[in-house]
């Protein structure tokens, strides 16, 4: 992955400008990050909601950021927490903890943007698709070909136990084993759905 980006990042970070370093992450990767819950939750709302989540816990988390994988990385992590933090209670994602003027504005100007752009590009049948998949499947599927993230950037994204570099290799195998096969998956189903050509 290219690091170059992630100096504008870095340079606030480092001076302890939490809220500026906050502003860039969002302006690099919040479109996309945010792309991700849409593609993943149930309804706008709702992933307006773990969004403004992940923001929140970007910001908290920024002081003790201790760059052992890509901010972007750690941004797709938070945004899967989030959403797994929402799944397992939904109920008590509705009231937010903590309301952080500025995180709430950026969070509101990503999602404008991000829905505009949406609106233009989901097509339907790879959406009903994409939705008989289970949510890991979903994750996997939009970490690897829409964001082409490398498969150790996924398996710290997606798992939180690969602290060495030889559980990251494991990982990472499982994840492109699975990958292979949810393709295989997804041909069949496409082509049941009459998706593909000559299907």
């Amino acid at each position: 992955m290219d690091e170059r980006p992630e100096v504008e990042i870095r340079a606030p970070w480092a001076a302890g400008a939490f809220d500026d370093a906050l502003t860039a992450t969002l302006q690099l990767y919040g479109e996309e990050v945010y792309s991700f819950l849409i593609s993943r939750l149930p309804g706008d709302d709702v992933a307006a909601d773990v969004f403004a989540q992940t923001c929140e816990d970007l910001w908290r988390s920024l002081p003790t950021f201790e760059w052992r994988c890509s901010m972007r990385t750690w941004c797709y992590r938070l945004a899967r927490s989030a959403a797994a933090r929402y799944h397992r209670a939904p109920a008590n994602q509705v009231a937010r903890r903590v309301e952080l003027s500025q995180i709430s504005e950026l969070a509101h100007q990503v999602r404008s943007r991000t829905m505009a752009h949406l609106r233009t590009e989901v097509k339907d049948g790879v959406h009903r698709l994409r939705e008989r998949l289970s949510a890991d499947e979903q994750t996997l599927l939009t970490l690897r070909i829409d964001r082409d993230l490398s498969w150790q950037e996924i398996a710290q994204i997606m798992f939180d136990d690969v602290d060495d570099d030889d559980a990251l290799k494991r990982a990472a195998a499982r994840l492109r084993q699975s990958f292979q096969k949810l393709k295989a998956r997804l041909r069949e189903l496409a082509e049941a759905e009459g998706l593909l050509e000559g299907g």
